[in-house]
Protein backbone atom coordinates (compact mmCIF):
# COMPACT_ATOMS: atom_id res chain seq x y z
CA UNK A 1 0.00 0.00 0.00
CA UNK A 2 1.49 3.32 -0.99
CA UNK A 3 1.31 6.25 1.46
CA UNK A 4 -0.14 8.44 -1.28
CA UNK A 5 -3.34 6.38 -1.21
CA UNK A 6 -3.93 6.80 2.54
CA UNK A 7 -6.23 9.28 4.28
CA UNK A 8 -6.39 10.37 7.92
CA UNK A 9 -8.44 12.59 10.20
CA UNK A 10 -6.63 14.58 12.90
CA UNK A 11 -8.87 15.59 15.83
CA UNK A 12 -7.35 18.02 18.34
CA UNK A 13 -8.65 21.24 19.90
CA UNK A 14 -5.08 22.57 20.07
CA UNK A 15 -4.66 24.38 16.78
CA UNK A 16 -0.85 24.26 16.77
CA UNK A 17 -0.79 20.52 17.49
CA UNK A 18 -3.52 19.88 14.92
CA UNK A 19 -1.75 21.78 12.17
CA UNK A 20 1.60 20.17 13.04
CA UNK A 21 0.11 16.69 12.78
CA UNK A 22 -1.57 17.48 9.46
CA UNK A 23 1.72 18.85 8.13
CA UNK A 24 3.58 15.73 9.34
CA UNK A 25 1.13 13.41 7.62
CA UNK A 26 1.08 15.38 4.38
CA UNK A 27 4.88 15.42 4.26
CA UNK A 28 4.74 11.60 4.49
CA UNK A 29 2.36 11.43 1.52
CA UNK A 30 -0.96 11.13 3.37
CA UNK A 31 -4.11 13.06 2.61
CA UNK A 32 -4.95 14.59 5.99
CA UNK A 33 -7.69 16.83 7.37
CA UNK A 34 -7.73 18.52 10.78
CA UNK A 35 -10.83 18.90 12.98
CA UNK A 36 -11.07 21.07 16.08
CA UNK A 37 -13.91 19.06 17.66
CA UNK A 38 -14.78 15.37 17.93
CA UNK A 39 -18.38 16.26 17.08
CA UNK A 40 -17.27 17.05 13.52
CA UNK A 41 -16.00 13.51 12.94
CA UNK A 42 -19.31 11.98 11.81
CA UNK A 43 -19.68 14.28 8.82
CA UNK A 44 -15.99 13.99 7.94
CA UNK A 45 -16.14 10.19 7.95
CA UNK A 46 -18.86 10.23 5.28
CA UNK A 47 -17.05 12.79 3.16
CA UNK A 48 -13.39 11.72 3.41
CA UNK A 49 -13.71 8.00 4.26
CA UNK A 50 -10.36 8.01 6.07
CA UNK A 51 -8.20 4.97 6.75
CA UNK A 52 -7.28 6.06 10.30
CA UNK A 53 -8.04 8.67 12.94
CA UNK A 54 -5.58 10.44 15.24
CA UNK A 55 -7.33 12.06 18.19
CA UNK A 56 -6.38 13.88 21.34
CA UNK A 57 -7.88 12.39 24.51
CA UNK A 58 -8.75 15.53 26.47
CA UNK A 59 -10.99 17.89 24.45
CA UNK A 60 -13.97 20.06 25.41
CA UNK A 61 -17.44 18.88 24.44
CA UNK A 62 -16.49 15.29 23.54
CA UNK A 63 -13.28 13.60 24.63
CA UNK A 64 -11.27 11.19 22.51
CA UNK A 65 -12.49 8.25 24.64
CA UNK A 66 -16.09 9.35 24.16
CA UNK A 67 -15.48 9.61 20.40
CA UNK A 68 -14.03 6.12 20.43
CA UNK A 69 -17.08 4.79 22.27
CA UNK A 70 -19.48 6.53 19.86
CA UNK A 71 -17.82 4.79 16.89
CA UNK A 72 -17.83 1.36 18.51
CA UNK A 73 -19.67 -1.27 16.48
CA UNK A 74 -19.41 0.69 13.22
CA UNK A 75 -17.07 0.33 10.26
CA UNK A 76 -15.18 3.41 11.44
CA UNK A 77 -11.41 3.36 10.86
CA UNK A 78 -8.97 2.51 13.69
CA UNK A 79 -8.19 5.28 16.14
CA UNK A 80 -4.86 6.26 17.65
CA UNK A 81 -5.26 8.30 20.83
CA UNK A 82 -2.67 10.83 22.02
CA UNK A 83 -2.45 12.84 25.21
CA UNK A 84 0.01 14.93 27.16
CA UNK A 85 -1.62 13.74 30.38
CA UNK A 86 -1.56 10.02 29.61
CA UNK A 87 -0.90 7.41 32.22
CA UNK A 88 -1.06 3.63 32.33
CA UNK A 89 -4.73 3.38 33.46
CA UNK A 90 -5.80 5.74 30.67
CA UNK A 91 -3.82 3.75 28.09
CA UNK A 92 -5.36 0.49 29.30
CA UNK A 93 -8.85 2.00 29.16
CA UNK A 94 -8.22 3.27 25.63
CA UNK A 95 -7.02 -0.10 24.35
CA UNK A 96 -9.88 -1.93 26.06
CA UNK A 97 -12.33 0.50 24.49
CA UNK A 98 -11.02 -0.41 21.05
CA UNK A 99 -8.26 2.05 20.31
CA UNK A 100 -5.58 0.78 17.94
CA UNK A 101 -2.86 2.16 20.16
CA UNK A 102 -2.14 4.98 22.63
CA UNK A 103 0.74 7.45 22.38
CA UNK A 104 1.82 9.91 25.02
CA UNK A 105 3.08 13.36 24.08
CA UNK A 106 5.77 14.10 23.20
CA UNK A 107 5.99 11.16 20.82
CA UNK A 108 8.38 10.14 18.08
CA UNK A 109 6.80 11.20 14.74
CA UNK A 110 8.18 8.05 13.10
CA UNK A 111 6.39 5.92 15.66
CA UNK A 112 3.11 7.68 14.91
CA UNK A 113 3.52 7.25 11.15
CA UNK A 114 4.36 3.56 11.56
CA UNK A 115 1.34 2.98 13.81
CA UNK A 116 -0.92 4.85 11.37
CA UNK A 117 0.33 2.85 8.38
CA UNK A 118 -0.25 -0.47 10.15
CA UNK A 119 -3.68 0.62 11.36
CA UNK A 120 -4.72 1.78 7.89
CA UNK A 121 -3.48 -1.42 6.30
CA UNK A 122 -5.53 -3.56 8.69
CA UNK A 123 -8.59 -1.37 8.18
CA UNK A 124 -8.47 -1.67 4.40
CA UNK A 125 -7.98 -5.41 4.63
CA UNK A 126 -10.93 -5.72 7.03
CA UNK A 127 -13.14 -3.63 4.75
CA UNK A 128 -12.03 -5.64 1.72
CA UNK A 129 -12.89 -8.90 3.45
CA UNK A 130 -16.28 -7.55 4.51
CA UNK A 131 -17.01 -6.39 0.97
CA UNK A 132 -16.03 -9.79 -0.40
CA UNK A 133 -18.35 -11.57 2.04
CA UNK A 134 -21.20 -9.18 1.27
CA UNK A 135 -20.68 -9.59 -2.46
CA UNK A 136 -20.65 -13.37 -2.14
CA UNK A 137 -23.82 -13.26 -0.05
CA UNK A 138 -25.58 -11.23 -2.75
CA UNK A 139 -24.60 -13.56 -5.56
CA UNK A 140 -27.18 -15.94 -6.93
CA UNK A 141 -27.75 -18.04 -10.01
CA UNK A 142 -25.12 -17.69 -12.72
CA UNK A 143 -23.19 -15.07 -10.72
CA UNK A 144 -22.50 -17.67 -8.04
CA UNK A 145 -21.57 -20.37 -10.54
CA UNK A 146 -19.28 -18.24 -12.70
CA UNK A 147 -17.72 -15.99 -10.07
CA UNK A 148 -15.93 -12.85 -11.17
CA UNK A 149 -16.47 -9.17 -11.84
CA UNK A 150 -13.80 -8.55 -14.46
CA UNK A 151 -15.00 -7.58 -17.97
CA UNK A 152 -14.02 -11.02 -19.33
CA UNK A 153 -16.22 -12.85 -16.80
CA UNK A 154 -19.08 -10.39 -17.22
CA UNK A 155 -19.00 -10.96 -20.98
CA UNK A 156 -18.81 -14.74 -20.47
CA UNK A 157 -21.90 -14.75 -18.23
CA UNK A 158 -23.80 -12.66 -20.78
CA UNK A 159 -22.86 -15.09 -23.55
CA UNK A 160 -23.94 -18.08 -21.45
CA UNK A 161 -27.27 -16.41 -20.73
CA UNK A 162 -27.84 -15.75 -24.43
CA UNK A 163 -26.70 -19.16 -25.67
CA UNK A 164 -28.54 -21.16 -23.02
CA UNK A 165 -31.87 -20.45 -24.69
CA UNK A 166 -30.69 -21.68 -28.09
CA UNK A 167 -30.07 -25.23 -29.38
CA UNK A 168 -26.79 -24.23 -31.02
CA UNK A 169 -23.64 -26.35 -30.73
CA UNK A 170 -21.00 -24.72 -28.52
CA UNK A 171 -17.26 -25.37 -28.25
CA UNK A 172 -15.66 -24.26 -24.97
CA UNK A 173 -11.98 -23.40 -25.26
CA UNK A 174 -9.69 -22.65 -22.36
CA UNK A 175 -6.70 -23.83 -20.36
CA UNK A 176 -7.02 -26.71 -17.92
CA UNK A 177 -8.77 -25.62 -14.75
CA UNK A 178 -10.60 -22.59 -16.18
CA UNK A 179 -14.03 -24.07 -15.49
CA UNK A 180 -15.18 -25.41 -18.84
CA UNK A 181 -17.31 -28.05 -17.09
CA UNK A 182 -19.03 -25.35 -15.01
CA UNK A 183 -19.90 -23.40 -18.15
CA UNK A 184 -21.24 -26.55 -19.82
CA UNK A 185 -23.45 -27.28 -16.81
CA UNK A 186 -24.65 -23.66 -16.79
CA UNK A 187 -25.57 -23.82 -20.49
CA UNK A 188 -27.65 -26.91 -19.74
CA UNK A 189 -29.17 -25.76 -16.44
CA UNK A 190 -30.37 -22.48 -17.92
CA UNK A 191 -31.73 -24.08 -21.09
CA UNK A 192 -35.18 -25.46 -21.93
CA UNK A 193 -33.53 -28.90 -21.61
CA UNK A 194 -32.69 -28.44 -17.94
CA UNK A 195 -35.19 -31.09 -16.79
CA UNK A 196 -33.62 -33.67 -19.13
CA UNK A 197 -30.29 -35.48 -18.58
CA UNK A 198 -26.86 -33.86 -18.74
CA UNK A 199 -24.43 -36.57 -19.83
CA UNK A 200 -20.70 -35.83 -19.69
CA UNK A 201 -17.80 -37.81 -21.10
CA UNK A 202 -14.11 -37.07 -20.52
CA UNK A 203 -12.55 -38.13 -23.82
CA UNK A 204 -9.03 -37.88 -22.37
CA UNK A 205 -9.59 -40.41 -19.58
CA UNK A 206 -11.66 -43.05 -21.39
CA UNK A 207 -9.63 -45.91 -22.93
CA UNK A 208 -9.95 -45.98 -26.73
CA UNK A 209 -11.28 -49.56 -26.72
CA UNK A 210 -14.21 -48.53 -24.50
CA UNK A 211 -15.11 -45.39 -26.40
CA UNK A 212 -17.74 -46.75 -28.79
CA UNK A 213 -19.50 -48.94 -26.22
CA UNK A 214 -19.62 -46.03 -23.77
CA UNK A 215 -21.00 -43.65 -26.37
CA UNK A 216 -23.31 -45.91 -28.37
CA UNK A 217 -24.16 -48.71 -25.93
CA UNK A 218 -23.52 -52.46 -25.98
CA UNK A 219 -25.11 -55.68 -24.75
CA UNK A 220 -28.46 -54.09 -24.04
CA UNK A 221 -26.85 -51.34 -21.93
CA UNK A 222 -27.67 -47.83 -23.20
CA UNK A 223 -24.76 -45.59 -24.06
CA UNK A 224 -24.40 -41.90 -23.32
CA UNK A 225 -26.19 -40.92 -26.52
CA UNK A 226 -29.35 -42.83 -25.59
CA UNK A 227 -29.21 -41.52 -22.03
CA UNK A 228 -28.76 -37.94 -23.24
CA UNK A 229 -31.99 -38.05 -25.27
CA UNK A 230 -33.90 -34.79 -24.77
CA UNK A 231 -30.97 -33.28 -22.89
CA UNK A 232 -27.32 -32.36 -23.35
CA UNK A 233 -24.21 -34.38 -24.28
CA UNK A 234 -20.96 -32.81 -23.11
CA UNK A 235 -17.73 -34.13 -24.62
CA UNK A 236 -14.83 -32.81 -22.55
CA UNK A 237 -11.32 -32.77 -24.06
CA UNK A 238 -12.81 -33.72 -27.43
CA UNK A 239 -9.41 -33.53 -29.11
CA UNK A 240 -8.66 -36.90 -27.49
CA UNK A 241 -11.56 -38.59 -29.29
CA UNK A 242 -10.16 -41.55 -31.33
CA UNK A 243 -10.10 -40.95 -35.12
CA UNK A 244 -12.42 -43.86 -35.93
CA UNK A 245 -14.98 -42.61 -33.43
CA UNK A 246 -14.76 -39.06 -34.82
CA UNK A 247 -16.31 -40.18 -38.12
CA UNK A 248 -19.18 -41.97 -36.34
CA UNK A 249 -19.74 -38.99 -34.07
CA UNK A 250 -19.89 -36.73 -37.13
CA UNK A 251 -22.61 -38.92 -38.62
CA UNK A 252 -24.64 -38.82 -35.41
CA UNK A 253 -24.43 -35.02 -35.34
CA UNK A 254 -25.56 -34.79 -38.95
CA UNK A 255 -28.36 -37.40 -38.88
CA UNK A 256 -29.32 -37.51 -35.18
CA UNK A 257 -29.30 -41.30 -35.54
CA UNK A 258 -27.06 -44.01 -34.11
CA UNK A 259 -27.09 -47.70 -33.35
CA UNK A 260 -25.63 -49.75 -30.52
CA UNK A 261 -22.59 -51.88 -31.32
CA UNK A 262 -24.56 -55.15 -31.35
CA UNK A 263 -27.80 -53.77 -32.80
CA UNK A 264 -28.07 -52.70 -36.48
CA UNK A 265 -31.39 -50.96 -35.87
CA UNK A 266 -30.91 -47.18 -36.02
CA UNK A 267 -32.23 -45.10 -33.17
CA UNK A 268 -33.28 -41.47 -33.28
CA UNK A 269 -31.82 -39.23 -30.65
CA UNK A 270 -32.44 -35.58 -29.70
CA UNK A 271 -29.58 -33.91 -27.86
CA UNK A 272 -27.65 -30.70 -27.69
CA UNK A 273 -23.89 -31.10 -28.14
CA UNK A 274 -21.40 -29.18 -26.04
CA UNK A 275 -17.67 -29.78 -26.41
CA UNK A 276 -14.58 -28.54 -24.62
CA UNK A 277 -10.86 -28.48 -25.33
CA UNK A 278 -7.66 -26.91 -24.09
CA UNK A 279 -5.97 -27.57 -27.44
CA UNK A 280 -5.80 -25.62 -30.68
CA UNK A 281 -8.14 -27.77 -32.78
CA UNK A 282 -7.14 -25.99 -35.98
CA UNK A 283 -3.58 -27.17 -35.34
CA UNK A 284 -4.89 -30.65 -34.55
CA UNK A 285 -6.69 -30.67 -37.91
CA UNK A 286 -3.51 -29.56 -39.69
CA UNK A 287 -1.60 -32.35 -37.93
CA UNK A 288 -4.17 -34.93 -39.03
CA UNK A 289 -5.27 -35.74 -35.48
CA UNK A 290 -8.73 -34.24 -35.76
CA UNK A 291 -11.26 -34.20 -38.57
CA UNK A 292 -11.84 -30.79 -40.10
CA UNK A 293 -15.47 -31.57 -40.95
CA UNK A 294 -16.11 -32.55 -37.32
CA UNK A 295 -14.52 -29.34 -36.09
CA UNK A 296 -16.86 -27.29 -38.27
CA UNK A 297 -19.82 -29.18 -36.79
CA UNK A 298 -18.89 -28.53 -33.16
CA UNK A 299 -17.61 -24.95 -33.34
CA UNK A 300 -20.79 -23.14 -34.42
CA UNK A 301 -20.13 -20.89 -31.43
CA UNK A 302 -16.80 -20.83 -29.59
CA UNK A 303 -16.67 -19.58 -26.00
CA UNK A 304 -13.15 -18.74 -24.81
CA UNK A 305 -12.63 -18.95 -21.06
CA UNK A 306 -9.99 -16.57 -19.66
CA UNK A 307 -7.05 -17.90 -17.69
CA UNK A 308 -7.00 -16.85 -14.05
CA UNK A 309 -3.85 -14.75 -14.54
CA UNK A 310 -5.81 -12.73 -17.11
CA UNK A 311 -8.41 -11.74 -14.51
CA UNK A 312 -6.27 -11.12 -11.44
CA UNK A 313 -8.87 -8.82 -9.87
CA UNK A 314 -11.14 -11.86 -9.40
CA UNK A 315 -8.57 -13.87 -7.43
CA UNK A 316 -9.35 -12.53 -3.90
CA UNK A 317 -13.11 -12.94 -4.50
CA UNK A 318 -12.70 -16.53 -5.71
CA UNK A 319 -10.31 -17.40 -2.90
CA UNK A 320 -12.70 -16.04 -0.27
CA UNK A 321 -15.48 -18.12 -1.83
CA UNK A 322 -13.42 -21.31 -1.81
CA UNK A 323 -12.07 -20.89 1.73
CA UNK A 324 -15.66 -20.34 2.90
CA UNK A 325 -16.81 -23.57 1.25
CA UNK A 326 -13.85 -25.55 2.59
CA UNK A 327 -14.19 -24.12 6.10
CA UNK A 328 -17.83 -25.25 6.17
CA UNK A 329 -16.86 -28.70 4.84
CA UNK A 330 -14.20 -29.22 7.49
CA UNK A 331 -16.16 -27.48 10.25
CA UNK A 332 -13.41 -24.89 10.69
CA UNK A 333 -13.25 -21.13 10.95
CA UNK A 334 -12.69 -19.37 7.64
CA UNK A 335 -9.11 -18.03 7.82
CA UNK A 336 -8.64 -14.28 7.61
CA UNK A 337 -6.11 -13.12 5.03
CA UNK A 338 -3.21 -10.86 5.96
CA UNK A 339 -1.81 -8.29 3.53
CA UNK A 340 1.10 -10.65 2.82
CA UNK A 341 -1.40 -13.45 2.05
CA UNK A 342 -3.17 -11.28 -0.51
CA UNK A 343 0.20 -10.29 -1.99
CA UNK A 344 1.06 -14.00 -2.34
CA UNK A 345 -2.27 -14.63 -4.07
CA UNK A 346 -1.65 -11.91 -6.62
CA UNK A 347 2.04 -12.74 -7.14
CA UNK A 348 1.43 -16.39 -8.08
CA UNK A 349 0.94 -17.18 -11.79
CA UNK A 350 -1.77 -19.87 -11.22
CA UNK A 351 -0.88 -22.22 -14.10
CA UNK A 352 -3.64 -24.56 -12.89
CA UNK A 353 -6.15 -21.69 -12.98
CA UNK A 354 -9.32 -21.81 -10.85
CA UNK A 355 -8.88 -25.51 -10.07
CA UNK A 356 -5.44 -24.82 -8.60
CA UNK A 357 -6.81 -21.85 -6.64
CA UNK A 358 -9.50 -24.05 -5.10
CA UNK A 359 -6.94 -26.71 -4.17
CA UNK A 360 -4.75 -24.08 -2.49
CA UNK A 361 -7.78 -22.71 -0.62
CA UNK A 362 -8.53 -26.19 0.72
CA UNK A 363 -4.92 -26.78 1.77
CA UNK A 364 -4.86 -23.36 3.44
CA UNK A 365 -7.97 -24.13 5.49
CA UNK A 366 -6.54 -27.52 6.52
CA UNK A 367 -3.12 -26.06 7.34
CA UNK A 368 -4.62 -23.32 9.50
CA UNK A 369 -6.47 -25.97 11.52
CA UNK A 370 -3.14 -27.42 12.56
CA UNK A 371 -1.01 -24.31 13.00
CA UNK A 372 -0.58 -20.69 12.06
CA UNK A 373 0.86 -20.62 8.55
CA UNK A 374 1.14 -18.17 5.71
CA UNK A 375 -0.54 -18.56 2.35
CA UNK A 376 2.86 -18.11 0.70
CA UNK A 377 4.08 -21.28 2.46
CA UNK A 378 1.00 -23.22 1.33
CA UNK A 379 1.47 -22.13 -2.29
CA UNK A 380 5.20 -22.96 -2.19
CA UNK A 381 4.46 -26.43 -0.78
CA UNK A 382 2.53 -27.39 -3.94
CA UNK A 383 5.67 -28.54 -5.66
CA UNK A 384 7.06 -30.39 -2.65
CA UNK A 385 8.10 -34.00 -3.38
CA UNK A 386 5.81 -36.80 -2.26
CA UNK A 387 6.93 -38.92 0.71
CA UNK A 388 8.88 -42.09 -0.06
CA UNK A 389 7.48 -45.59 0.43
CA UNK A 390 6.69 -46.33 4.10
CA UNK A 391 9.50 -47.80 6.18
CA UNK A 392 7.62 -48.25 9.47
CA UNK A 393 4.35 -49.85 10.48
CA UNK A 394 2.90 -46.45 11.40
CA UNK A 395 3.76 -45.05 7.96
CA UNK A 396 2.30 -48.12 6.26
CA UNK A 397 -0.97 -47.79 8.22
CA UNK A 398 -1.17 -44.10 7.31
CA UNK A 399 -0.57 -44.91 3.62
CA UNK A 400 -3.27 -47.60 3.74
CA UNK A 401 -5.77 -45.22 5.40
CA UNK A 402 -4.94 -42.53 2.86
CA UNK A 403 -5.61 -44.94 0.00
CA UNK A 404 -8.86 -46.24 1.53
CA UNK A 405 -10.22 -42.74 2.16
CA UNK A 406 -9.22 -41.59 -1.34
CA UNK A 407 -11.01 -44.56 -2.92
CA UNK A 408 -14.14 -43.89 -0.84
CA UNK A 409 -14.08 -40.20 -1.78
CA UNK A 410 -13.94 -41.14 -5.47
CA UNK A 411 -16.60 -43.82 -5.17
CA UNK A 412 -19.07 -41.48 -3.45
CA UNK A 413 -18.25 -38.30 -5.36
CA UNK A 414 -16.92 -36.52 -2.28
CA UNK A 415 -20.22 -36.77 -0.34
CA UNK A 416 -18.74 -36.87 3.13
CA UNK A 417 -21.63 -38.49 4.98
CA UNK A 418 -21.68 -41.37 2.50
CA UNK A 419 -17.89 -41.69 2.65
CA UNK A 420 -17.95 -41.87 6.45
CA UNK A 421 -20.70 -44.49 6.38
CA UNK A 422 -18.85 -46.60 3.80
CA UNK A 423 -15.68 -46.54 5.91
CA UNK A 424 -17.58 -47.30 9.11
CA UNK A 425 -16.42 -44.17 10.94
CA UNK A 426 -18.05 -40.94 12.09
CA UNK A 427 -18.06 -37.77 10.02
CA UNK A 428 -15.87 -35.92 12.53
CA UNK A 429 -13.39 -38.80 12.62
CA UNK A 430 -13.26 -38.76 8.83
CA UNK A 431 -12.54 -35.01 8.79
CA UNK A 432 -9.80 -35.46 11.39
CA UNK A 433 -8.18 -38.26 9.39
CA UNK A 434 -8.27 -36.21 6.19
CA UNK A 435 -6.49 -33.38 7.99
CA UNK A 436 -3.99 -35.69 9.73
CA UNK A 437 -3.15 -37.54 6.52
CA UNK A 438 -2.86 -34.35 4.47
CA UNK A 439 -5.42 -35.51 1.89
CA UNK A 440 -6.61 -32.96 -0.66
CA UNK A 441 -10.25 -33.92 -1.29
CA UNK A 442 -10.68 -31.78 -4.39
CA UNK A 443 -7.46 -33.09 -5.96
CA UNK A 444 -8.59 -36.68 -5.31
CA UNK A 445 -11.88 -36.05 -7.08
CA UNK A 446 -10.15 -34.32 -10.02
CA UNK A 447 -7.84 -37.33 -10.42
CA UNK A 448 -10.95 -39.44 -10.69
CA UNK A 449 -11.97 -37.51 -13.84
Amino acid sequence: MTPQSLKALVVDDDRNMRESLVELLESAGWQAEGLASARQVGEALERLRPDAIVSDVRMPGMSGLELLESLSGTEAPPMILISAHGDIPMAVEAIQAGAYTFLEKPFDPRRLLTALSHAAEQHRLRLGTARLKARLARLSGLDRILLGRTPAMTALREMVQDLAETPTTVLLHGETGTGKDLVAHALHDLSPRSDAPFMALSCATLPAEHFESTLFGHGGQPGLLARAHGGTLFLDEIAACPPDVQSKLLRVIETREFHALDDPTPRRVDFRLLSATNEDLEAAVAAGRFRGDLLYRINTVVLSLPALRERADDIPLLFAHFTGLCAALYESAQPELTPSDIAALLAHDWPGNVRELRNVAERFVLARRRAETSLSDVISAQGAPQPAAPNTLREAVAAFEREMIAKALKAHGGRMDEVAEALGIGRRTLNEKIVKLGLNKDAVLVENG
